[in-house]
């Protein structure tokens, strides 16, 4: 793999030892004159490379096809062939963290001045298309059931477009049929009124600002207390910042997969204590098996995410069979590695996965926690 012409001296130039050949039998070194070619240095580096290249694939295959297979050649010190497994993890979630992280940053709809006017033609349209199909159909519209699913349908059209307008298009459109309740004096209008005040406290409290000016207005004995108002501000905050968590989070699922991997090596040692393997041998196994499960995700998540974003069934069908693809994984990979019985395997990979599920929850509580308060 070495290129370059080796000096004649014996001495090795890194350590001091003596050098019987081209290479120290101390610290390996190759004993290369310091003075090379551009050319050589150029060939010397890329014959670095494609030896990890060559290492790196003869470590893929087996790794992907064979779970448990590399670990226990690892193990039993069949390493020339393959990377050491901790670079291999660096190296692979790199490139997974590198193609399937990619933040979104959603575009927010803006409502004009006029958009309430806009809204209702919408309503307006969307009720006299069914009408018009009803009539086509041949169907009386003035059925009972028929003019009953009709007004639902345009209740729950109104209802979708209030939320969408803009706060203060919120107040202007309350009080105007507030407005106009006082001449109608309509039981209808009046249970709208209730239903659109609802939601308009609900996006008063959009703001924690807007909340406090809301309990200031209640009487005393009618407003929250301290600990309501802490609770509401850590909810608001977390919601009007939703986003920014969601991308801190994501930026930092790295940290979160290395952190909980020692973990994950606990529990299968617990699970498979009576085997009597040192923790360090089932660090290695967890190391191989999250390698695996990276490599699979960045060839699918980016399917997922840019070529079948809108298609809901092909996307399902892709994460099923992910989830297929990891419980066969790590069912192989146990039964190789741990030599128990089918039924063992089954039930102690299953506790596995509850353990490793609650840990995952509890470490992302935690990160959503310390994102929120350096958030705000």
């Amino acid at each position: 793999m070495s290129a370059g012409k080796y000096r004649k001296e014996h001495d090795c130039l890194n350590c001091g030892s003596h050098v019987e050949s081209h290479y120290c039998s101390k610290c390996g070194q190759p004993n290369l004159e310091l003075k090379e070619s551009f050319w050589a240095f150029i060939s010397h580096s890329i014959a670095h490379y494609f030896h990890f290249d060559n290492k790196f694939f003869q470590t893929l295959a087996p790794l992907l096809t064979k779970p448990g297979k590399v670990t226990l050649d690892y193990l039993a010190g069949k390493r020339a062939r393959y990377i050491n497994p901790v670079s291999m993890y660096i190296f692979v979630s790199i490139v997974y963290f590198l193609v399937v992280y990619s933040p979104k940053h959603v575009a927010k709809e803006k409502h004009e001045d006029d958009g309430i006017t806009v809204e209702k033609q919408n309503s307006k349209h969307v009720t006299d298309s069914v009408n018009n199909a009803l009539k086509l159909a041949g169907m009386p519209t003035d059925n009972e059931i028929i003019k009953k699913t009709v007004h639902s349908l345009d209740k729950a059209i109104k209802v979708k477009e209030f939320k969408k307008l803009s706060f203060k298009d919120q107040g202007i459109e309350l009080n105007r049929m507030k407005a106009e309740n006082v001449t109608l004096k309509s039981d209808s209008l009046e249970e709208v009124i209730d239903n659109y005040n609802d939601i308009y406290i609900e996006r008063n409290d959009s703001t924690y600002a807007a909340y406090l000016a809301r309990q200031q207005k209640l009487p005393s004995d009618q407003q929250d207390s301290w600990y309501e108002k802490l609770i509401k501000k850590r909810a608001i905050t977390i919601g009007e910042k939703s986003e920014v968590i969601h991308e801190t989070l994501e930026h930092n699922r790295p940290k979160q997969y290395f952190l909980l991997m020692p973990l994950l090596a606990l529990f299968i040692m617990w699970n498979f204590r009576k085997n009597h393997i040192y923790y360090l041998n089932h660090l290695i196994f967890t190391i191989h098996g999250m390698t695996a499960y990276f490599i699979v995700q960045i060839f699918t998540a980016p399917l997922i995410k840019h070529v079948f974003q809108n298609a809901y069934i092909v996307t399902k069908t892709i994460e099923l069979a992910v989830l297929v693809w990891i419980c066969w994984y790590m069912f192989s990979a146990l039964k190789v590695f741990y030599q128990r019985k089918t039924g063992s395997i089954i039930f102690k990979m299953f506790w596995i996965f509850v353990l490793y599920w609650i840990a995952f929850n509890v470490s992302e509580y935690i990160m959503v926690n310390l994102i929120y308060y350096v958030a705000t």
